[in-house]
Parts: C-alpha cells; structure tokens; sequence
C-alpha cells in the first residue's frame, strides 16, 4: 500500500506543471499551433517538420516545469513576462512572413538593428493595414487576446474561491499517468530535432553554422522564439569576425604600387559545371562566346584549377581574403589576413563590388548571410569598395546595365586612366536552374537529349541548366565587350561546381554530407578558370600575356586568387605570396590543395 502512495504521489507530480498552470500551457500550445500553421506553405503539403506538435507539446510541458521553481505569487509574473515575449516574437515572425516571405531569419534581425526610430514609424505607418490584420497576424493576436480573457476570469474565480474544489488524488494520479505517456511517445518523436537544434546552436563560427545547415539530419526551426535565439546566434558569430577583420583595418600594410594593369575586371559566377562548358570540351553549344575568344587567342582557358568548397560562403571568404589554405582544419584563418580590395583601395584604385546575390534582405537565406556578412558591413564595405549597386535583379543581364552608368560615371568624373578594379558577382546557374534564364533565350530542350537513363524531369533540368550556362556565356560576353577598346584585363572564375546529372548520375545540386570521392570531387570542385586580354593590354604587357599563356595548365585552386591580382596591379604589400601567384615563376604548383579544408584533391587522381 505504501508503495502504491508512493507511485500515485509520483503521477500526481507529474500532473502538477500542468494544473498550476492550466491556462498558460493551454493557449502557449495554442499559439505554438497557429504559428506552424501560419508560415506553412500548403502548396509544398504541409508544415515541413512532421512531429512539430510532439515537439511543441514537450516544449510546453518544459516550461511549465520550470515555471514551478518559483514560489506561487512569482510564478503569476514569471508567467506574463514569458507571454509578453512569446506573443510579441510571434507576431513578428508571422508578420515578416505574411509580407516578405520568410520568418524571422540573421539578415532580417541585422536589419532591424540597423534600422532608427523614424525608419521604424515609416515602417508601420506602410505595412500594417487591414489586410495584415486578416492574415496570420490577427490569428495570433486572437489567440492573445483569448488568452488574456480567459486568464482574467480564472483570477476572478480564485479570488471568489470558485475553483477551490479540485480534482481527487486519483484523478490527478491518472492525468500524471496519461501525460509521462504522452510525454514519453513526444519525447522519441522530436529527441533527434531537439539533437540537432542543439548541436546547432553549440558552433563557435559562422562557417560550422552553415555547414551544419547543409545536413540531412539538420534541425527544423519550427518555432518564433527558436528562430529568433537562432537569428541572435548567427549575429554574435558573425559580429566575432567582423571585430577581427575592422581590426586588421588598422594592419593592412601596402608599401608601394605600380598600377601595373589599369582595368582589372573579376568575374565571379555561380554554380559552373565545368563538364558543362563547350570551352572545356561539353557536345552541347554552351559557350559560343567564350570559344569565339579563345578561337581568336585572346582568352586563355585554364585547364586544371578547383575550388576550394562547394558552398559559396565559405569561397567567397577565402576569395576575398589573402589567407590561403595551408593545413587540414584552419577555418577562421580568413578573417585575421587583410582583404584584397582593401589593399587595392589602399594604393590608389577605384574599386567597385557589383553583386546579384549578396545584399542584404530580409528573405535572405542563412547561406547568403554567412557569404556576404562581411561585404555588407558598412566599415568593411567603406574600406574595400568605392562602389556598390543597392539592387537585385532577377536576371543578370540587369547588371549590365549597372554596370555601363558605372563605366559613364567614372568617365565623365574622373579622368579615364584611373586604375580600377571592378568585381561582378552574378547569380549564373543557381538553383533554381529554371529560372536563370529568360524563356524567350532558351536554346536547349529536352528533346536535345538521348540520355534514356534519365527520366523526363531530370532532362528538363538539364536542358534548364545548359539554357542558364549559355545565358551565362552571354552575359560574359557583354562584359568583355565593354573592355576589349581598354587596356584591360578580365578574370573569370566561379564560386564552385555543380552536380547535373553527368554520367547519369540522378542528382543535382551539392552533397555536402557525402565523403568526397572522386566523382563528386570532379563535378563539385572542379570549375572553368580563364583569363582575357584586351589587344592593348597583350601589347602594352607582353611579359603578363606570355606568363598566362604559359601558366595555363598548372594546378591551382582559387584561394590563391587574391594573389594573382595583387601581382597584376603591382601592389607590393606584406600580405602578398609570390608563391600563390600563378603567373610567377616562385608559384608553387606541387602545393597541396585541401578541400573544404580536409581532402587533398590530387590524391584523387582526378584526369583533367
């Protein structure tokens, strides 16, 4: 009998979190509902994390808990100070997805902080209206308001002593059996996305966070207030490497420079199989342009050159940053070495940062947030850029047109002569492939095709993505166009590869959980790399012309990037390594290249 007291006294406690706190648990689990429902996209089938009810109700039923740590009458404030939060998080998170497409994400957070007092009455004076109010928004404010309601009346029936009566021992001892059964089935449905949420949460830099985001098995943030901890974490993070690298604003050394080249144009794409490119060999008409220079001898295809990762962020640091890759592991490196375009503006070029990816909005994705924090903070980007576009654009032939009002503006402002370095980031063939070129542009189908291994989905990607390529090619070409009466010389290089269902492979995009073997190693990391030359240029830089053509087949990978460009402005600075730079006869070709700072590529035996 003792023992049975003991068991029920046991139920009883377990049921305790939950009838001290009858009224708040029930409407938290309310409003965790209707913020799942609200910022679901019911075209995809329904919310993406399947046991976010398992998980909510555990997450509840831990509140609850901890709510009874403190004494009765602190419990009541504990209680609406957690409201207070949980309801004011939620209707932000709903609102930003009702008018911009996303829940809370780092940039929409980084935005808000950035954002003064009148800016905020701006904001609301435009976006809450009516329409705002009869969307998920007024769900929410519903349920708080519901819950303010009936909290009210249960505070008057206990000061009049109506709910003095409770329930029996035994009924309280049933209702503890039935929730640690609930609890135990909750627990084993969402312990793995807890797992992960956590692990999440524990990375010390930006790059583990992102890479962390590219598993199978990664955390679905399905709550405001897990998106918001989230959202503050990413910014510490990131915030860590941005007091690094203003740091080193005050380190960056340039002891003289030459003004060796007077146009430096980077091209940076996106995506780029380089089986894909009918300047490397592909059977399809994917680079008519590109070949058309080659043909002529004044572009010079590199033959051997990879990537160092196949996410975008983590190319994009080391693209930007002199560090280079030295040692299986060194990750933060990147951020201690001055920055390439600090070091031009430093010695007297006009440099200017044109980007269809990385500017700040509130839809951006955590990716494009780990790639462009540090291009996008305003004393980095002071230091490094005189010129910036402030736009997106959904095609990138868009950017043509920034670019001729630069090229105008620079003419009629200052004298043509000016050296300057001018850096294009288009989006190229990102995903969606679909999307990366006009229809009226397309030139492949899926009839073009005699794959029968691959079904008719997967060829019409493939069409899509040799249509994106060759618009690619166009746009590249435009650009060349522009330069080819300078003494200008053009760099060509994208951020990494892409799986596209070669050798009928049924995959595209990126495995970034996989081992890399060779056949991923050859899709993922091995990318097209050229450099063009004006006529001028070749004539007024023989020595350079010969270097590059001479330099054509040797291994590189383009962390060493930032090197090559130093040398090709003259720009004498301690950070520069006549090691990495390829046209150098010191350039080290034996060097071991790590991807994703792990794998050494060339003991993949990768034929090229």
């Amino acid at each position: 009998m003792i023992v049975w007291e003991k068991i029920l006294r046991a139920l009883r406690l377990a049921w305790l979190p939950i009838q001290n706190n009858i009224v708040f648990s029930g409407f938290m689990y309310l409003l965790g509902t209707v913020c799942v429902l609200c910022v679901t996209d019911w075209n995809k089938g329904g919310p993406a994390y399947e046991w976010w009810w398992a998980e909510l109700l555990v997450d509840v039923y831990a509140v609850s808990c901890l709510l009874m740590v403190f004494p009765r009458k602190l419990r009541r404030w504990m209680r609406l100070l957690f409201s207070i939060i949980a309801y004011t998080v939620a209707l932000a998170d709903v609102f930003c997805f009702v008018k911009f497409g996303s829940t809370l994400t780092p940039t929409m957070l980084l935005l808000v902080g950035e954002t003064n007092s009148q800016e905020t009455s701006e904001f609301f004076r435009s976006y809450f209206s009516w329409d705002v109010l009869l969307s998920g928004v007024g769900w929410v404010l519903l349920v708080a308001l519901g819950h303010s309601g009936v909290d009210v009346i249960q505070r008057l029936a206990e000061n009049r002593g109506w709910n003095k009566q409770g329930m029996g021992n035994w009924l309280q001892g049933c209702a503890g059996a039935a929730v640690l059964c609930l609890l135990a089935v909750c627990v084993s449905l969402s312990a793995d996305n807890k797992k992960a949420y956590f692990r999440l949460m524990s990375y010390d830099n930006i790059g583990g966070v992102e890479h962390e985001l590219t598993r199978s098995d990664r955390a679905s943030i399905y709550q405001p207030l897990y998106r918001l901890a989230f959202s503050i974490r990413a910014n510490q993070l990131t915030a860590q490497q941005i007091d690094r690298l203003v740091d080193g604003l005050n380190r960056v050394e340039v002891d003289s420079c030459s003004f060796r080249s007077k146009q430096i144009v980077l091209i940076i794409g996106e995506s780029y199989n380089k089986r894909h490119s009918g300047l490397y060999g592909y059977d399809k008409e994917t680079t008519p342009r590109q070949q058309t220079l080659a043909d002529e001898g004044s572009l010079i295809p590199f033959s051997d050159v990879i990537a160092p990762w196949n996410l975008t962020s983590f190319v994009f640091k080391l693209l930007f940053s002199t560090a280079v890759v030295e040692k299986a592991g060194d990750q933060s490196k990147w951020c201690d070495a001055p920055l390439f375009p600090t070091l031009f503006r430093k010695s007297g070029y006009e440099v200017a940062f044109f980007t269809n990816q990385f500017l700040p909005q509130a839809k951006e994705a955590v990716y494009d947030f780990s790639g462009g924090f540090f291009l996008n903070n305003p004393t980095l980007s002071q230091a490094m850029f005189s010129r910036r576009n402030d736009r997106l654009y959904y095609f990138d032939e868009s950017m043509l047109g920034v670019l001729d009002a630069s090229m105008c503006g620079e003419r009629e402002a200052a004298n043509e002569m000016t050296p300057r370095l001018t850096i294009v980031h288009l989006k190229g063939q990102h995903v969606d492939y679909r999307t990366r070129c006009p229809k009226k542009r397309q030139h492949f189908f899926r009839a073009d095709y005699e794959r029968p291994r691959l079904s008719r989905a997967e060829l019409q990607d493939l069409a899509y993505y040799d249509n994106a390529t060759r618009y690619n090619d166009s746009i590249v070409g435009e650009i060349v166009n522009r330069y080819k009466d300078q003494d200008a010389i053009i760099v060509y290089v994208p951020d990494h590869g892409e799986e596209v269902y070669n050798d009928d492979v049924h995959l595209h995009g990126r495995l970034h959980n996989s081992t890399i073997d060779r056949r991923l190693a050859h899709e993922e990391f091995d990318i097209p790399f050229w450099i063009w030359c004006s006529d001028s240029y070749r004539q007024l830089h023989p020595d350079i012309w010969q270097a590059i053509v001479a330099s054509k087949d040797k291994r590189y990978m383009t962390d060493a990037l930032p090197h090559l460009l130093l040398f090709l402005a003259g720009i004498h600075t301690p950070a520069y390594r006549d090691d990495m730079n390829i046209l150098s006869p010191q350039y080290n070709a034996q060097r071991q290249r790590l991807i994703k700072g792990a794998v050494d590529y060339d003991s993949l035996n990768i034929e090229h």
